[in-house]
């Protein structure tokens, strides 16, 4: 699953996008929370595993640029971009 995938899972578990996600951490305060604080809180309120929780740990902490290590490639964990798309699936350009 690319990490995008990921992203795009989360949101249809939460009904929110992961930039609403995100937004909401930094204001409790988990931007520089060890990753099971966030964790725990995914599970909590949104009963995220901790595999999705972990991808979104990733993007509240560095931001939406990943590596460029499995962009363009053709494996499973390929991502078209090493931006991540933070504002919902329906309108990420790369889905169109």
């Amino acid at each position: 699953m690319s990490f995008q995938a990921y992203l795009d899972k989360i949101e249809e578990k939460t009904g929110r996008t992961p930039r609403e996600l995100v937004d909401e951490a930094v204001s409790r305060g988990y931007k520089d929370a060890k990753a099971g604080v966030i964790c725990d809180w995914l599970k909590a309120d949104y009963d995220l595993g901790r595999g999705h929780a972990m991808a979104l740990v990733q993007v509240i902490k560095n931001g939406p640029q990943i590596s460029d290590k499995h962009v363009g490639t053709n494996g499973t964990h390929s991502d078209p971009s090493n931006m991540l798309w933070l504002d919902g699936k329906a309108t990420n350009p790369l889905n169109a």
